[in-house]
C-alpha cells in the first residue's frame, strides 16, 4: 500500500520534473494534482470532498483586489518599454558616468535601477540594455564577461526594487500564509500584512543591492583597469557644454523619476494601495508614450501629468466624496478643483492613446498584458488544485515535521527553505516556486514567530537569483537571444557568477539584520 507521504513526495517531484520538460505551468499544477487525487482516492488516502472547496477558492481569487495590480502593472511595463524610455536613460547615464573608471556598468546599474522602479518587466529590461549597453561595452574595451554580468543582473532589479511584479504576487501569499498561521496559534485578528508593507521593506535592500553591484563593477575597474575602461570625456560628451549635457540629463531622467515618485510615493504615503498606484502608473506610462512618440506637441500631456499630480495631492489632503451629509465650502472647492483635473487628465490621456494607437503600439501594448496577466492567473487557477490535494494528503503536515526536526531551531529551518528555493531556482522561474513552494513553506515558518515582511523580502530576493542561474536563468536567455555572435554562451554564464554571490551576500546581510526590512514599514504604518 502506497503511504501519503510518498504520495505527497511522488506529486511535488513530479511536478517539478513536468515544468523542467516545458509544459505550461497551470496545466502542471492542476492537471497533476487530479493525476495524484485519482490514485490517493484508488488507494483510500484522498477525500474527494475537498474538491467541493475548489470553486470557492477561486471564487475568492476573483475577488481578490490586491492581484489586479498585476494587470496594471504589466501594463505600465509593457508600454514604458515602447516608450524608449530605457534609450533615452542609457544614453545619458553613459554620458554621465563613462568616464569613471567602469563607468558603463555603473551607468547600466545605475538604469537599471530605475528602469526597475518604473517597469519591474525583467525581460524587458535586459533585452533593451543587451541591445544598447553591450555592443558599446564590448566596443570600448569591457571584458565580455564583466559586461554581460552586469547587464544580466542590472536587469533583475525589477524583481526586488518596488513596484515588483513579483512582491505584489508574494505579498498575497505572504499575506494569506500569515493569516492561517495566526488562526492555527489562536491569533483570530492578527494585524494584517499588505503589498505595500513589502514594497516598503524591499526598498532599502533593493538600493543596498544596487550600491553592492557599483561597488564591485568600481572596484574590478580598478583591480583590473583593462577589464573595464573608462571613456574619455570628449567622445561622450561630443562637443556639448555642461548646461546642454546637464538639460539632457535632466529631460531624461525626469519623467520616469515623476512616474516613481507617483506609484511609489502614493503607496508609501498611504494615499493609495497598490491596486490605485498601479493604475496611476498605467495611466503615468500611457502619458509618457503620448509625449515620446510625438514631442512636437507636448502641452496636452503635460497638462494631463499636472492634473494627475494634483489629484494625487488632493487626495491626501481634502475628503472628496460627494455622498455626504455635511460638505464645507473648502471641500466643495477642492471638488470642483478635482473635476477640473479630471478633465485635463482625461483630455491628455485621450490624445495620447490616439497617439499610441497611431503608431500600432496600442494593440501591441494590450496583446503582451494580457499574455502576461492570462498566464499569472492560468498559475493562480491551477496552484489552488494542487494546495487542495496538498493538504488533502496530509503534505502541510508533512511539511511541518520536516522543518522542525531540523538542527538549530527556527534559524534552521529558514536556512533549509532558502537553501532548497536556491536549488529550485536552477531549474523553475520564481512564478512556479511562487505557488508551488510558498503556500507550503509560509505558514509553517511563520508560525514559529518571524516577521512576514522580512520573511517575505528574504524570499523575493533568493527568487531573484532564479533569474540568474543556469541552466534556466531567463535573464540569461534573454541576453542570449540579442548578444553578438562573438559573446558565448560560456562568458555570458561566467559573468553571472559574482552577481550571483553579490546577492547571497546581500541576503546573509538581511538575515544577519532584519531592521534593513523592518524599519521602513514600522516607520510608515507603525
Amino acid at each position: 500500500m502506497i503511504g501519503t507521504e510518498v504520495l505527497v513526495v511522488m506529486m511535488f517531484l513530479g511536478i517539478c520534473i513536468i515544468l523542467m520538460a516545458g509544459f505550461p505551468v497551470a496545466f502542471t499544477l492542476g492537471g497533476a494534482a487530479l493525476f495524484f487525487a485519482g490514485i490517493a482516492w484508488l488507494v483510500g488516502h484522498f477525500d474527494t470532498v475537498f474538491f467541493g472547496f475548489y470553486a470557492s477558492r477561486v471564487f475568492g481569487q476573483m475577488t481578490n483586489e490586491v492581484l489586479i495590480a498585476v494587470p496594471l502593472f504589466v501594463f505600465m511595463g509593457v508600454m514604458l518599454e515602447r516608450s524608449k524610455v530605457a534609450e533615452d536613460l542609457l544614453e545619458n547615464m553613459a554620458m554621465a558616468f563613462g568616464s569613471f573608471p567602469g563607468g558603463l556598468g555603473i551607468s547600466v546599474c545605475v538604469v537599471g535601477a530605475l528602469l526597475a522602479a518604473s517597469t519591474g518587466i525583467v525581460g524587458a529590461t535586459v533585452v533593451t540594455m543587451g541591445l544598447l549597453s553591450l555592443p558599446t561595452m564590448l566596443r570600448r574595451g569591457y571584458d565580455p564577461k564583466i559586461a554581460t554580468g552586469v547587464i544580466c543582473a542590472s536587469g533583475t532589479l525589477g524583481q526586488i526594487i518596488p513596484p515588483s511584479l513579483i512582491l505584489v504576487v508574494l505579498g498575497d501569499q505572504i499575506s494569506a500564509a500569515y493569516q492561517e498561521a495566526q488562526r492555527k496559534l489562536g491569533n483570530f485578528a492578527p494585524d494584517p500584512v499588505s503589498v505595500g508593507d513589502l514594497f516598503a521593506g524591499a526598498l532599502l535592500p533593493g538600493l543596498i543591492l544596487v550600491g553592492m553591484y557599483i561597488i564591485y563593477q568600481f572596484a574590478i575597474a580598478i583591480i583590473r583597469p583593462e577589464s573595464s575602461p573608462p571613456v574619455p570625456r570628449e567622445e561622450l560628451t561630443a562637443g556639448l557644454s555642461q548646461s546642454e549635457l546637464a538639460g539632457r540629463l535632466l529631460r531624461a531622467l525626469v519623467a520616469p523619476v515623476v512616474l516613481i515618485v507617483s506609484v511609489l510615493g502614493s503607496i508609501l504615503g498611504g494615499v493609495a494601495t497598490p491596486t490605485e498606484a498601479a493604475a496611476v502608473g498605467a495611466i503615468g506610462a500611457t502619458l509618457l508614450g503620448g509625449l515620446r512618440l510625438d514631442e512636437t506637441k507636448p502641452w496636452p500631456v503635460y497638462a494631463a501629468a499636472l492634473s494627475l499630480v494634483g489629484l494625487l495631492f488632493l487626495t491626501a489632503l481634502v475628503d472628496l466624496r460627494v455622498a455626504r451629509d455635511v460638505i464645507s465650502t473648502g471641500e466643495w472647492a477642492g471638488i470642483l478643483l478635482a473635476g477640473l483635473f479630471c478633465l485635463g487628465l482625461t483630455y491628455g490621456l485621450l490624445i495620447s492613446l490616439m497617439r499610441i494607437n497611431r503608431e500600432g503600439a496600442l494593440t501591441e501594448v494590450m496583446r503582451s498584458t494580457m499574455k502576461i496577466s492570462a498566464m499569472v492567473f492560468g498559475i493562480v487557477i491551477g496552484a489552488q488544485m494542487f494546495s487542495l490535494v496538498f493538504r488533502g494528503l496530509g503534505g502541510d503536515e508533512l511539511v511541518h515535521g520536516f522543518l522542525t526536526s531540523l538542527p538549530g531551531g527556527t534559524f534552521g529551518a529558514v536556512l533549509g527553505v532558502m537553501i532548497i528555493m536556491f536549488i529550485l531556482g536552477f531549474f523553475l522561474d520564481f512564478i512556479e516556486i511562487t505557488f508551488v513552494v510558498i503556500p507550503i513553506v509560509a505558514p509553517i515558518l511563520l508560525m514559529m514567530d518571524l516577521n512576514p515582511v522580512w520573511l517575505g523580502i528574504m524570499i523575493a530576493m533568493n527568487l531573484q537569483t532564479s533569474f540568474l542561474t543556469p541552466p534556466f536563468g531567463f535573464a540569461l536567455f534573454y541576453l542570449r537571444g540579442v548578444a553578438p555572435p562573438e559573446v558565448t554562451t560560456g562568458q555570458i554564464y561566467r559573468g553571472i557568477i559574482p552577481f550571483v554571490i553579490i546577492q547571497l551576500v546581500a541576503l546573509g546581510i538581511m538575515a544577519a539584520f532584519p531592521e534593513l526590512t523592518t524599519w521602513l514599514p514600522k516607520l510608515i504604518y507603525g
